[in-house]
This record gives structure tokens, C-alpha cells and sequence, in this order.
């Protein structure tokens, strides 16, 4: 019998030469990875500052160039556990929440919005392409479309045997090296000829090609109708750089840059396209001066508070009542209760918005046609019905949520102050009020203030239940009788019918924030009486 074996433990780190214990050293295929994906970090870091570089984005260039620095620094050396950890929360943090916010802010300074959204160069390209039109006459170029790297081509071969090469905003250039049949040029080294099959997948994106003929957009450009014939088109609108206007060569109207982020005659009129320019307070100080975005405005603000107060108080009082009742230990089937007062929060919010949508049609809803005896009754086309229907939809879906809360801080109280208020001659009314509601706002307070800025931002009930209508005809503005302020800010960043005006939302949204951390900070400094009793 052999005896057993035993392996010997590991050898001690030995210390640093100052006296403080050395740090493990990782394993070669922990390092191996590191620095794999360290490498493919860098990677898309250095293309992304690439990208940004020739959009002449110096700054966010410079920003993330400095944190991949600093990413490097912190993973490559050894130590600095903590970070290690903090960095990538913190890249997410600043990716997808403090950029977004900041630069919402920033558009909330420019008239960011439809035909305003490129810069002034791409709207004068724009422009020039919208004024193309057909020359009469024009010689017919033969012409293959070409495709490199995703980009598409004409090849044409003008009338005396020469091969040019140009694409979309590139003029025309000799085609070196390009392969003829029958006098005409069918390809050319380095790009892919298209068959009929492959243009007939792009027909349109071939239809809409301008090549210039050359770096003067004002000689025409060529557009084929058909990729196999291409024709001279020439804009009936030239630009002068001299002057910086623009000049209707048919009826001699001149635009000129007023500073408006449009060029713009003198009768007032806007060549749209224009660009997108900072204009300052602009937006702020349309949302309070002109009638017609001021009038909408108020009348949501005060809407908002009314829907987000009234629920808010709705559902803490429903909720507590419910609570009290429920938590009474003589009350038989307490859990029973319980369950299906909590029926509602079990449900996702939007479907139950849908449901009620439906059970609230004037048509075909359950409450007209089966409760009411096939009433028509519009409760939700009917400015104040809708209202009314919002509010209590709004109710039924958060008092289950006070509810649980209240039955939780009630269960806290301890009993011994209630049972010192029965000593003292206190009833049920006089213990609710003077005990129990005090020490249940010392826990619900926190929540309610958080309960109000929700509401106060509650998107899905209002879009699901009435779209924030019915609209509101005595204004241009695509507002509704029970629109709230963040549904008016979607209408006015993203509304078919208004058109799109990102700036002006942007400015809205600051509002929003402004409105709801003043309340949130008067409320909270409120809640700091309440913690003396706790």
C-alpha cells in the first residue's frame, strides 16, 4: 500500500522591495484578451475620429480620442481595480444619457427641423438639383452604370468617342482605361457594370442621379431615364458665390441670405431647403410670444397639472382606502380582497390603455352598447369626456400601485400608537388623521413626488386613449383637447401634418425638465418636516 500523496501548497508571492505585497500577475490568456479587445476598441475609435475628422468634428474627435487614451491607460495598468469597473457604466452613462441630453439641449438653440437640417453647402447643392430640368434639344450620351464599393457611376461616352466617368455631386472625369464595344464604353477597371436585372433593382436611386458635367454646377448635370441614355439637364436656378444669392434665371427673382437659415426674396418668399443655424432664445421666446404656439401652450401646461395632480391625489386617496379597509384583521377573506384590488397593476399599463380604448368607443364600446343600453355617448371625441375618460383610466391603472405601498407602510406602524390613541379617547377618524397619516407619509411623500413627475410625463395613456385629441381648431398648431406636454412635444418633433421642428420640441422638453424639478425640489424640501417623525 503506497501511502498518499500530497501536493505541496503554493509557493508565497514574495514582497516588493518597499514592503507591500505584490499583486498577482495575470495569466497569459487573460492578457491575451485584454489586449485583443483593447485592439479592437482602438480599432473603432480610430476609425470613428476618422469619419468624424472629415465632417470637420474636431471636438468630439478630440473627446473620444482622449477617452480611449485614458480606457488604455486604466486597463493596461496594473492596480486601479475600481476603475476597471467604473469605466464602462461610466462610457454607457455618457453614450446614451449625457450626450443625448446635451444634445437635446443644444437643438433647442437652432431651428433644427424640416428643410432645415443639413448645412448651407448641401442645401445649395439641393437647390441647383431640384432646379434641373431637361434641355431641349440636348444630344443623347450613351451611357452603363457602374458600381464601386456601393457607390453608383454613369459611364457615358460623349459624342466624340471620349469616356467619362462621374457619380452623384462628382463631375465628370476621363475614364482612363475604359473598355469599348462598337464605339461605345462598357466598363472600366476597378468597377462592376450593372446588367438590367441589378439597375432594374435600383431604378429608382439611377432615376434620381445628377452627374455634374463639371465642378461648375451651373453647365447642367446628365440624368438617364432609362441607364442605357443619358441628357443634359440645366438648373433654372444659379447661384452666385461672389454675392452669395441665388438668381431664377426665368424670372429674375434674386435670394439672398438674410441670416434666417433660408435664402429669401425680397416679396419674402423661402427657397426650401434651407440650413440648419443656431437662433439663440428664439424658440423659447416664440413659445411665450406668438399667439398661436402660446395660447396651445398654457392651455397644456394647465392641462398637465390638472392630470398629473388629480391622479396623483386620486390614487393616493383610493389606494389608502383601500389599504385601511383591507388591513383591518376583522375583514374575512382579507387576501382575497387584496388580490383582486391588485388586479390592475398586475397587467402591463398599455394593454389595459388599449383595453379601455376599446371598452370607450362611442360605437361599438362595451360601456355604450352593453352598460348603457346603446347610448352614443362620446367619451372620447368629446373635449370634456375625454378628459373625464383619461383621468379615470388614469386612476384605475395606479391606484393598485398606492395600494400596495400604503399596505406595506401601514403594516409598519407599530400597533402601540394605536393603541395609546384608543387610550386616549381617540376614534377611527381622529387615529387616521393624527397617527396613522403622518407616519404613512413619511414613506409614501418620496413616492408621490416621483408618482406626480411621472404622470406628469405619462405618454402611453394619453397617445393609447385618445392621441391627444380631439384636435384643437381654433389654432394651427397640431395640438388636442387632451394633449400634455410631452404628447405635444412628440407631435411637434415628429407631426405629419405640422411638419417637423425639432428645435421647437427640444425647447418644450427644457421646459418639461424645468417645471418638474421645481416641484420635485419644493417637494422634497417639504418631506424633510415629515422625517422628524419617523
Amino acid at each position: 500500500m503506497t501511502a498518499p500523496t500530497t501536493e505541496a501548497p503554493p509557493a508565497p508571492i514574495p514582497p516588493s522591495p518597499n514592503g507591500t505585497p505584490r499583486r498577482p500577475i495575470p495569466s497569459s490568456s487573460a492578457l491575451l484578451v485584454k489586449i485583443a479587445s483593447l485592439g479592437v476598441l482602438d480599432a473603432l475609435v480610430l476609425y470613428a475620429a476618422f469619419v468624424l475628422a472629415l465632417d470637420e468634428q474636431w471636438l468630439i474627435v478630440v473627446g473620444i480620442l482622449l477617452a480611449a487614451a485614458a480606457i488604455n491607460w486604466v486597463y493596461l495598468r496594473r492596480g486601479m481595480l475600481p476603475a476597471k469597473y467604473l469605466v464602462p457604466g461610466t462610457v454607457f452613462l455618457v453614450v446614451f444619457q449625457l450626450y443625448v441630453v446635451v444634445y437635446s439641449g443644444y437643438i433647442a438653440f437652432t431651428n433644427y427641423g424640416d428643410g432645415h437640417m443639413g448645412d448651407k453647402d448641401d442645401a445649395i447643392s439641393v437647390l441647383i438639383e431640384k432646379s434641373l430640368s431637361r434641355v431641349p434639344d440636348s444630344p443623347a450620351y450613351d451611357m452603363v452604370v457602374l458600381e464601386r464599393f456601393g457607390e453608383l457611376s454613369f459611364l457615358v461616352t460623349e459624342p466624340d468617342g471620349t469616356a467619362m466617368v462621374g457619380s452623384d455631386g462628382r463631375p465628370l472625369e476621363p475614364a482612363e482605361g475604359a473598355r469599348f464595344e462598337g464605339g461605345r464604353a462598357v466598363g472600366l477597371d476597378g468597377y462592376q457594370t450593372l446588367d438590367f436585372s441589378q439597375m432594374l433593382a435600383q431604378q429608382s436611386q439611377i432615376a434620381a442621379m445628377s452627374v455634374p458635367l463639371s465642378e461648375d454646377l451651373d453647365e447642367g448635370a446628365l440624368r438617364t431615364p432609362d441607364g442605357a441614355k443619358a441628357y443634359v439637364y440645366s438648373a433654372s436656378m444659379r447661384y452666385d458665390e461672389a454675392t452669395d444669392t441665388f438668381v431664377d434665371v426665368e424670372t429674375g427673382a434674386v435670394y439672398r441670405d438674410e441670416g434666417t437659415g433660408a435664402f429669401v426674396s425680397e416679396g419674402g418668399t423661402e427657397l426650401m431647403p434651407g440650413w440648419k443655424i443656431d437662433v439663440g432664445f428664439d424658440n423659447f421666446v416664440a413659445a411665450f410670444t406668438e399667439e398661436s404656439i402660446r395660447g396651445p401652450l398654457l392651455q397644456v401646461i394647465v392641462w398637465t397639472f390638472v392630470f398629473a395632480g388629480f391622479t396623483v391625489a386620486a390614487t393616493f386617496a383610493v389606494g389608502v382606502f383601500l389599504a385601511t379597509v383591507l388591513n383591518d384583521p376583522r375583514l374575512r377573506f382579507r387576501r382575497t380582497f387584496r388580490v383582486l384590488v391588485i388586479l390592475p397593476y398586475a397587467f402591463p399599463a398599455f394593454l389595459s390603455a388599449l383595453i379601455w380604448s376599446g371598452m370607450l368607443n362611442s360605437q361599438f364600446g362595451f360601456i355604450n352598447q352593453v352598460l348603457l343600453g346603446g347610448a352614443d355617448v362620446p367619451w372620447l371625441t368629446n373635449p370634456v369626456l375625454a378628459k373625464v375618460s383619461i383621468l379615470l383610466v388614469n386612476v384605475w391603472l395606479g391606484y393598485a400601485y398606492m395600494f400596495l405601498v400604503a399596505t406595506g407602510a401601514l403594516q409598519s406602524i407599530p400597533e402601540e400608537y394605536v393603541e395609546a390613541a384608543r387610550m386616549d379617547g381617540a376614534g377611527a377618524w381622529t387615529i387616521f388623521r393624527r397617527v396613522k397619516l403622518p407616519l404613512l407619509m413619511v414613506t409614501m411623500a418620496p413616492l408621490l413626488i416621483a408618482a406626480f413627475a411621472f404622470n406628469f410625463n405619462n405618454f402611453n395613456v394619453i397617445y393609447l386613449l385618445t392621441e391627444g385629441g380631439p384636435q384643437d381648431i381654433s389654432t394651427d398648431m397640431n395640438v388636442g383637447a387632451t394633449d400634455i406636454l410631452i404628447t405635444l412635444v412628440y407631435k411637434v418633433a415628429f407631426g405629419e401634418t405640422s411638419g417637423r421642428d425639432y428645435g421647437l420640441a427640444s425647447a418644450f422638453s427644457i421646459i418639461i425638465f424645468l417645471l418638474v424639478a421645481a416641484i420635485s425640489i419644493v417637494g422634497f424640501r417639504r418631506t424633510k418636516a415629515l422625517e422628524e417623525l419617523n
